[in-house]
């Protein structure tokens, strides 16, 4: 069995950078964002359930799902959310298993936003938590999303807490100086892993 590696961080924490870093040595990436729009692709039963339960409003002239619209509904009925968490959630969960059983690589890794909110904490054996400092959080995100800092500061607000977060940690990545502070952490990360792995 491939040993697990959770990786996760607030909005703007700088997963993406970690997680960049770690495919360009070889590692298996599985993006925990990636497979939940994988799930809802045109033509699949997921997409299907939720225009039933939405409407068809929230799909395009593509048959692709209106994501940052049913973000907005999701955000303000919380009914809404718990259904949909309960249909996603547990089809994610399945694809991300398969995708970590199919990795061959000395360790692999699952990164999530969601990682410590959901089960999916006990598909990895070690957890790898991203941080920065909250306004740097709203600064590169804003910037990368083209979302108002408000709107970042309430996707935050809806996280979990940092402290929260840092107390569930393996291992903690401090992003909050340059890129290339973080890189050397993720060369001295990838270093530990395999170690880990291998025993």
């Amino acid at each position: 069995m491939t040993y697990i590696v959770g990786i996760t961080g607030g909005i703007g924490s700088g997963k993406t950078s970690v997680t960049e870093k770690l495919g360009s040595l070889g590692v298996d990436v599985i993006d925990a964002d990636i497979v939940a729009r994988q799930v809802v692709e045109p033509g699949s039963p997921c997409l299907a359930e939720i225009t039933h339960y939405f409407g068809h409003h929230l799909v395009n002239e593509q048959g692709q799902l209106r994501r940052a619209e049913l973000r907005q509904i999701i955000f303000a009925d919380e009914p809404a959310k718990v259904w949909l968490e309960a249909l996603l959630h547990p089809v994610i969960r399945a694809s991300i298993i398969t995708q970590l059983q199919a990795s061959d690589g000395p360790y692999a890794v699952l990164v999530s936003p969601l990682l410590l909110e959901t089960d999916q904490k006990k598909l990895v054996d070690q957890v790898v938590v991203v941080d920065a400092e909250p306004t740097q959080q709203v600064l590169r995100a804003s910037q990368r999303d083209n979302n108002s800092g408000a709107q970042i500061e309430t996707i935050i607000g809806k996280q979990m807490p940092r402290q929260e977060r840092l107390a569930s940690a393996d291992i903690v990545l401090d992003n909050t100086r340059s890129l290339d502070h973080l890189n050397q952490q993720v060369m001295q990360l990838h270093q530990q892993l395999l170690k880990l792995a291998e025993q």
